[in-house]
């Protein structure tokens, strides 16, 4: 019987396996990609970040400058990036033999009285003695099975992350403080814009009063001319809003105060706008983001 149960046992077993089998295989081809595009940009066309910034802009540079030697973000995410180092060379060392070194001295006193008696004659001992030792100690573990190698190498792709991860804090930073910069140097230009048109209303709606005063025209036209004053004049005040606005945002990405952001956009931009931004490709620009970068990293870590 029992031999019977054992053979029914296998019986099933067997059935079993072959009825599970091994997984299924899904061919993934790799998608084969057209040899050209036909929008396609020069491939020499190409710009750095600082090519993209207002680097001519006095103001921009201040600020910039002020940011990154003191912007709380930047300092995190630097702190970020030597914690990484630290565990990429504490991974590297598990790897290489550990050796150790260690020294005592001991000194031990002993007093003659100790013994109840005097000692016989031509008997003596020292009553301090001192002694020396010295240690040394080697210890290797062997990589038999690549552990430790497995995480050198991920402790390598943290960093990485953490290098990528502080390269996109800080084209945030500068691109923000690039975006303020450019929209108070607008804001300039509106208001001399602005400014310009009051004037022309203004003297406007004074030829329209004499023409008015002389029976010349209607004070239709005057009415009009001091309108357009008027909105010119609310487009002004609604500026000085913008304004407050931008120099808060200033203040906080920079980490300075009121005062010294103020003092610094009163700087003159003697320079035009930009250059524009080189035409490349969608996934040229993706492949070259920092997130997607310390994504890719953290992946390999994992």
């Amino acid at each position: 019987m029992r031999a019977r149960g054992f053979l029914v046992a296998a019986s099933a077993l067997a059935l079993t396996a072959c009825a599970a089998g091994p997984p299924p295989e899904v061919a993934t081809p790799v998608p084969v990609l057209p040899d050209a595009f036909l929008f396609a940009p020069d491939p020499s066309a190409s710009a750095s970040l600082a090519a993209l910034m207002p680097v001519a802009d006095p103001a921009f540079d201040t600020l910039a400058a002020q940011a990154l030697a003191s912007s709380p973000t930047l300092g995190e995410a630097a702190a970020r990036v030597e914690e990484a180092r630290a565990g990429a060379d504490r991974a590297g060392a598990e790897r290489l033999p550990e050796i150790g070194a260690n020294g005592s001295v001991t000194g031990q006193r002993s007093n003659p009285g100790s013994f109840g008696g005097g000692l016989p004659p031509g008997i003596s001992f020292d009553t301090e003695r001192v002694s020396y030792a010295a240690n040394v100690t080697a210890r290797w573990d062997l990589d038999l099975f690549g552990r430790l190698r497995a995480q050198e190498r991920g402790a390598l792709a943290r960093f990485d992350a953490a290098n990528a991860r502080a390269r996109a804090v800080r084209i945030a930073l500068l691109a923000e403080i690039a975006a303020s910069v450019i929209d108070w140097r607008t804001l300039e230009a509106r208001e001399r814009e602005i400014r310009s048109d009051l004037a022309s209303a203004e003297e406007l709606a004074r030829l329209a009063g004499v023409r008015e005063r002389s029976g010349i025209a209607p004070g239709f036209d005057r009415v009009r001319a001091q309108g357009s004053a008027a909105g010119s004049r609310s487009r002004l005040v609604a500026l000085e809003s913008e304004r407050a606005r931008l120099l808060g945002r200033l203040v906080t990405l920079t980490a300075q105060g009121g005062a010294q952001v103020r003092a610094a956009l009163a700087q003159k931009n003697p320079a035009a706008l930009g250059p524009s931004p080189p035409a490349t490709l969608p996934s040229a620009l993706l492949a070259n983001r920092p997130d997607v970068i310390a994504a890719a990293a953290d992946l390999a870590a994992a």
